[in-house]
């Protein structure tokens, strides 16, 4: 089994190329859906933010307003850095079981897309990595677009994040995004072809049919063995 880890920085277009893997029929692992489904309301992950932000991050019903949660973790590394410390081990077990459920179905290549796996050091477990890049000039000016915000503001959402050009220096694989669609999905075929190579054989050992054809293969040889013993 192959994992692919693609990861980019706050509108650089991760999303976009997480979505050309999955209508490729790549399976995806979302790490912001996992974190989303770890904070609903009576979860862990909820009763772990609740009491360390209080409820006035609390929506009517009851949920977590993640926008304002945001505002405030982005604007606050020590409570940046607390949110992620709370929430880190619910999102990696999360992320586990995805990979699990489709390990278990047989798939040979998962892309786990993580914005922050360089940070929660889950490059270790992937290869390769990729980086989807954008020039700081289109990266501010698509943030600001997206969100409506000013660009003092979207100036700091980007510096509290690892340097963009850091993660594409430790990439093995680099997207650059900052032209059209077009010129990125013509990069993502590319990428589609080396991350579709056939498995090596230690990734194919890692797969649910290696492991299936160890097991068959070491059970064979223990009956053969307590045979010729009798």
């Amino acid at each position: 089994m192959r994992l692919v880890g693609l990861t980019g920085g706050i509108a650089s277009g991760k999303s976009t190329v997480s979505g050309l893997f999955k209508s490729s029929g790549i399976p995806v692992v979302d790490a912001d859906v996992v974190a989303r489904n770890v904070v609903q309301k009576g979860t862990g992950g909820w009763k772990k933010i609740v009491k360390a932000f209080g409820n006035d991050i609390l929506l009517e019903n009851g949920e977590i307003d993640r926008a304002q949660l945001g505002q405030i973790v982005f604007t606050d590394p020590e409570k940046r850095k607390l949110l992620n410390r709370l929430l880190a081990p619910h999102i990696s077990c999360g992320i586990f079981w995805e990979i699990l459920k489709l390990w278990v179905k047989g798939s040979l290549v998962i892309v786990v897309d993580i914005p922050l796996l360089f940070e929660t050091k889950m490059d270790r477990w992937t290869d390769p990595v990729v980086v989807v890049w954008v020039d700081p000039k289109t990266q501010i000016e698509r943030l600001m677009s997206r969100d409506g915000c000013g660009q003092e503001q979207a100036q700091s959402r980007i510096d509290a994040q690892l340097a963009l050009d850091w993660k594409k220096s430790e990439a093995d694989i680099v997207i650059d995004n900052s032209r059209s669609r077009d010129d990125t999905k013509e990069q993502f075929q590319e990428v589609l072809k080396q991350v579709s190579a056939p498995l090596t054989w230690k990734e194919r050992m890692m797969s649910r049919d290696g492991l299936l054809s160890i097991v068959v293969c070491t059970a064979a040889g223990l009956l053969l063995a307590q045979k010729n013993l009798l």
